[in-house]
């Protein structure tokens, strides 16, 4: 196993020949950023912050709902937010589905 420090506590590990590498989260999205600015922004794109947030938060909102089982008020403290603000979120990211 592959014994570097890890700066961050997001990372994604890899298996490559039983060797474990551990890359921040940040190397990935700084690469996808770099890859939106060569490939896919026009100019006349003014929305990148929100679409940014919406690609992090909605995979951020699914996991934390299904590790407290659909529990908001447990939700909204892992989160450090407002209940109302996670329902408003789940609301936008979620029209059609419910949450127990």
């Amino acid at each position: 196993m592959n014994n570097q420090k890890i700066p961050s506590q997001f990372i994604v590990s890899d298996i490559i020949n039983k060797e474990v590498f551990y890359t921040p989260l940040i190397k990935y999205i700084k690469i996808a950023l770099k890859n939106y600015f060569l490939i896919v922004i026009k100019k006349t794109e003014n929305n990148l912050y929100h679409m940014f947030l919406s690609e992090i938060e909605k995979p951020l909102f699914d996991s934390v709902m299904q590790y407290t089982r659909g529990n908001q008020t447990q939700a909204a403290l892992i989160l450090g937010i407002n209940r109302g603000t996670l329902r408003k979120k789940l609301n936008l990211y979620y029209k059609n589905k419910k949450f127990i």
